[in-house]
Protein backbone atom coordinates (compact mmCIF):
# COMPACT_ATOMS: atom_id res chain seq x y z
CA UNK A 1 0.00 0.00 0.00
CA UNK A 2 2.75 2.47 0.97
CA UNK A 3 4.95 1.80 -2.02
CA UNK A 4 2.20 1.84 -4.64
CA UNK A 5 0.94 5.18 -3.31
CA UNK A 6 4.09 6.84 -4.71
CA UNK A 7 4.42 4.77 -7.89
CA UNK A 8 6.81 2.11 -6.56
CA UNK A 9 6.59 -1.67 -6.46
CA UNK A 10 8.30 -2.40 -3.14
CA UNK A 11 11.16 -4.51 -4.48
CA UNK A 12 13.77 -2.98 -2.20
CA UNK A 13 11.87 -3.93 0.96
CA UNK A 14 10.77 -7.32 -0.42
CA UNK A 15 14.38 -8.32 -1.07
CA UNK A 16 15.45 -6.93 2.30
CA UNK A 17 12.76 -8.81 4.24
CA UNK A 18 13.35 -12.06 2.34
CA UNK A 19 17.07 -11.80 3.11
CA UNK A 20 16.35 -11.15 6.80
CA UNK A 21 14.19 -14.28 7.01
CA UNK A 22 16.82 -16.38 5.21
CA UNK A 23 14.71 -17.33 2.20
CA UNK A 24 16.63 -19.33 -0.43
CA UNK A 25 18.73 -16.71 -2.23
CA UNK A 26 17.77 -18.14 -5.64
CA UNK A 27 14.08 -17.36 -4.94
CA UNK A 28 14.62 -13.85 -3.55
CA UNK A 29 14.89 -11.98 -6.90
CA UNK A 30 12.13 -14.08 -8.50
CA UNK A 31 9.74 -13.48 -5.61
CA UNK A 32 10.52 -9.77 -5.44
CA UNK A 33 10.08 -9.33 -9.19
CA UNK A 34 6.75 -11.18 -9.15
CA UNK A 35 5.47 -8.96 -6.33
CA UNK A 36 6.74 -5.90 -8.20
CA UNK A 37 4.77 -6.94 -11.28
CA UNK A 38 1.62 -7.39 -9.21
CA UNK A 39 1.79 -4.04 -7.41
CA UNK A 40 2.93 -1.90 -10.34
CA UNK A 41 0.36 -3.35 -12.74
CA UNK A 42 -2.29 -1.87 -10.45
CA UNK A 43 -0.31 1.31 -9.92
CA UNK A 44 0.31 1.87 -13.62
CA UNK A 45 -3.40 1.42 -14.37
CA UNK A 46 -4.41 3.97 -11.73
CA UNK A 47 -1.82 6.53 -12.78
CA UNK A 48 -2.92 6.02 -16.40
CA UNK A 49 -6.51 6.74 -15.41
CA UNK A 50 -5.28 9.84 -13.58
CA UNK A 51 -3.68 11.18 -16.79
CA UNK A 52 -0.12 11.21 -15.44
CA UNK A 53 1.52 8.89 -18.03
CA UNK A 54 3.91 10.55 -20.55
CA UNK A 55 5.22 8.04 -23.09
CA UNK A 56 7.81 10.50 -24.35
CA UNK A 57 9.35 10.46 -20.87
CA UNK A 58 9.03 6.71 -20.32
CA UNK A 59 10.15 5.29 -23.69
CA UNK A 60 13.93 6.01 -23.53
CA UNK A 61 14.20 4.37 -20.11
CA UNK A 62 12.49 1.23 -21.39
CA UNK A 63 14.55 0.92 -24.58
CA UNK A 64 17.79 0.29 -22.68
CA UNK A 65 16.40 -1.29 -19.52
CA UNK A 66 14.42 -4.21 -20.99
CA UNK A 67 17.36 -6.11 -22.56
CA UNK A 68 19.57 -5.48 -19.55
CA UNK A 69 16.87 -6.62 -17.10
CA UNK A 70 16.59 -9.85 -19.10
CA UNK A 71 20.38 -10.21 -19.12
CA UNK A 72 20.58 -9.63 -15.37
CA UNK A 73 17.91 -12.24 -14.71
CA UNK A 74 19.75 -14.81 -16.81
CA UNK A 75 22.96 -14.57 -14.77
CA UNK A 76 23.26 -17.34 -12.19
CA UNK A 77 25.20 -15.72 -9.35
CA UNK A 78 26.74 -17.66 -6.49
CA UNK A 79 25.17 -17.16 -3.06
CA UNK A 80 28.12 -15.04 -1.89
CA UNK A 81 28.11 -12.88 -5.03
CA UNK A 82 24.35 -12.34 -4.81
CA UNK A 83 24.49 -11.19 -1.19
CA UNK A 84 27.42 -8.85 -1.90
CA UNK A 85 25.59 -7.28 -4.85
CA UNK A 86 22.41 -6.99 -2.80
CA UNK A 87 24.34 -5.42 0.09
CA UNK A 88 25.94 -2.81 -2.18
CA UNK A 89 22.56 -2.00 -3.70
CA UNK A 90 20.84 -1.61 -0.32
CA UNK A 91 23.63 0.55 1.13
CA UNK A 92 23.45 2.81 -1.93
CA UNK A 93 19.70 3.03 -1.47
CA UNK A 94 19.95 4.00 2.22
CA UNK A 95 22.49 6.72 1.36
CA UNK A 96 20.09 8.04 -1.29
CA UNK A 97 17.13 8.07 1.11
CA UNK A 98 18.75 9.67 4.15
CA UNK A 99 21.45 11.88 2.66
CA UNK A 100 20.25 12.92 -0.79
CA UNK A 101 16.48 12.82 -0.42
CA UNK A 102 16.06 16.59 -0.43
CA UNK A 103 18.66 17.24 -3.13
CA UNK A 104 17.47 19.28 -6.08
CA UNK A 105 19.70 19.94 -9.09
CA UNK A 106 19.08 23.10 -11.07
CA UNK A 107 20.49 21.52 -14.23
CA UNK A 108 17.79 20.91 -16.83
CA UNK A 109 18.61 18.38 -19.53
CA UNK A 110 17.48 19.12 -23.06
CA UNK A 111 17.33 17.27 -26.37
CA UNK A 112 20.10 14.71 -26.88
CA UNK A 113 21.33 15.12 -23.29
CA UNK A 114 17.97 13.99 -21.96
CA UNK A 115 17.91 10.93 -24.24
CA UNK A 116 21.48 9.86 -23.38
CA UNK A 117 20.83 10.29 -19.65
CA UNK A 118 17.57 8.31 -19.85
CA UNK A 119 19.19 5.47 -21.83
CA UNK A 120 22.15 5.19 -19.44
CA UNK A 121 20.02 5.31 -16.29
CA UNK A 122 17.44 2.91 -17.71
CA UNK A 123 20.11 0.36 -18.62
CA UNK A 124 21.77 0.48 -15.19
CA UNK A 125 18.49 0.17 -13.28
CA UNK A 126 17.22 -2.55 -15.60
CA UNK A 127 20.30 -4.67 -14.85
CA UNK A 128 19.77 -4.17 -11.10
CA UNK A 129 16.14 -5.24 -11.52
CA UNK A 130 17.12 -8.48 -13.18
CA UNK A 131 19.95 -9.47 -10.86
CA UNK A 132 18.70 -8.63 -7.35
CA UNK A 133 14.95 -8.08 -7.85
CA UNK A 134 14.83 -4.36 -7.03
CA UNK A 135 12.78 -2.74 -9.78
CA UNK A 136 14.82 0.48 -9.78
CA UNK A 137 11.90 2.84 -9.35
CA UNK A 138 13.16 3.99 -5.97
CA UNK A 139 16.15 5.51 -7.79
CA UNK A 140 14.34 6.51 -10.99
CA UNK A 141 11.39 8.46 -9.55
CA UNK A 142 13.42 11.05 -7.56
CA UNK A 143 15.98 11.42 -10.37
CA UNK A 144 13.24 12.34 -12.85
CA UNK A 145 12.15 15.17 -10.55
CA UNK A 146 15.71 16.09 -9.58
CA UNK A 147 16.81 16.61 -13.20
CA UNK A 148 13.60 18.33 -14.24
CA UNK A 149 12.50 15.58 -16.61
CA UNK A 150 8.94 15.49 -15.29
CA UNK A 151 6.58 16.49 -12.47
CA UNK A 152 6.14 14.34 -9.35
CA UNK A 153 2.99 12.56 -10.56
CA UNK A 154 4.58 11.95 -13.97
CA UNK A 155 7.66 10.56 -12.23
CA UNK A 156 5.49 8.23 -10.12
CA UNK A 157 3.63 7.02 -13.23
CA UNK A 158 6.95 6.47 -15.04
CA UNK A 159 8.28 4.55 -12.04
CA UNK A 160 5.27 2.22 -12.01
CA UNK A 161 5.52 1.39 -15.71
CA UNK A 162 9.33 1.11 -15.59
CA UNK A 163 9.24 -1.33 -12.67
CA UNK A 164 6.41 -3.35 -14.23
CA UNK A 165 8.13 -3.80 -17.59
CA UNK A 166 11.58 -4.59 -16.22
CA UNK A 167 10.27 -6.90 -13.52
CA UNK A 168 8.55 -8.92 -16.26
CA UNK A 169 11.77 -9.02 -18.31
CA UNK A 170 13.87 -10.16 -15.34
CA UNK A 171 11.20 -12.58 -14.15
CA UNK A 172 10.85 -14.19 -17.58
CA UNK A 173 14.55 -15.00 -17.81
CA UNK A 174 14.55 -16.45 -14.28
CA UNK A 175 11.50 -18.62 -14.97
CA UNK A 176 13.29 -19.98 -18.05
CA UNK A 177 16.10 -21.31 -15.86
CA UNK A 178 13.74 -22.71 -13.22
CA UNK A 179 14.29 -20.23 -10.35
CA UNK A 180 10.57 -20.02 -9.54
CA UNK A 181 8.21 -21.49 -6.91
CA UNK A 182 4.56 -20.59 -7.56
CA UNK A 183 3.26 -22.27 -4.39
CA UNK A 184 5.52 -20.07 -2.26
CA UNK A 185 4.77 -16.86 -4.19
CA UNK A 186 0.96 -16.97 -4.58
CA UNK A 187 -0.02 -16.04 -0.98
CA UNK A 188 2.39 -13.09 -1.12
CA UNK A 189 0.92 -12.00 -4.47
CA UNK A 190 -2.57 -11.94 -2.94
CA UNK A 191 -1.37 -9.77 -0.06
CA UNK A 192 0.48 -7.19 -2.16
CA UNK A 193 -2.37 -7.04 -4.70
CA UNK A 194 -4.79 -5.89 -2.01
CA UNK A 195 -2.37 -3.32 -0.64
CA UNK A 196 -1.26 -2.20 -4.09
CA UNK A 197 -4.78 -1.50 -5.27
CA UNK A 198 -5.59 0.67 -2.26
CA UNK A 199 -2.24 2.44 -2.21
CA UNK A 200 -2.12 3.35 -5.90
CA UNK A 201 -5.66 4.71 -5.69
CA UNK A 202 -4.82 6.82 -2.63
CA UNK A 203 -1.59 7.97 -4.27
CA UNK A 204 -3.53 10.15 -6.67
CA UNK A 205 -4.60 12.32 -3.73
CA UNK A 206 -2.27 12.05 -0.71
CA UNK A 207 0.61 10.19 1.04
CA UNK A 208 3.90 12.18 0.91
CA UNK A 209 6.72 10.13 -0.70
CA UNK A 210 9.23 11.00 2.04
CA UNK A 211 7.11 9.20 4.66
CA UNK A 212 7.18 5.97 2.64
CA UNK A 213 10.90 6.22 1.99
CA UNK A 214 11.88 6.84 5.62
CA UNK A 215 9.80 3.85 6.79
CA UNK A 216 11.32 1.72 4.06
CA UNK A 217 14.80 2.89 5.04
CA UNK A 218 14.44 1.37 8.51
CA UNK A 219 13.64 -2.06 7.04
CA UNK A 220 16.58 -1.82 4.66
CA UNK A 221 19.02 -0.84 7.42
CA UNK A 222 17.96 -3.92 9.41
CA UNK A 223 18.51 -6.05 6.31
CA UNK A 224 21.98 -4.55 5.83
CA UNK A 225 22.93 -5.56 9.37
CA UNK A 226 21.77 -9.13 8.75
CA UNK A 227 23.60 -9.31 5.41
CA UNK A 228 26.84 -8.01 6.91
CA UNK A 229 26.65 -10.58 9.72
CA UNK A 230 25.99 -13.33 7.18
CA UNK A 231 28.86 -12.32 4.94
CA UNK A 232 31.50 -11.56 7.58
Amino acid sequence: MMYSSVGLGGGSSYTALLAIFDVNYVLIPTTSLMLNVTVTSLGAANFWRGGHVRWGLIAPFLVSSIPLAYLGGSIALSKQAFYILLLVTLVTLVVRIYFFDGLRISLRLEGAQKIVFSLALGGALGFIAGTVGIGGGIYLVPLIVMFGLGAEKEAAATGSIFIWVNSIAGLFSRIQRGAFDMEWILPLVAAVAAGGFLGSYMGSFRFPPWTVQKLMGVVIIIAIVFLVRRLF
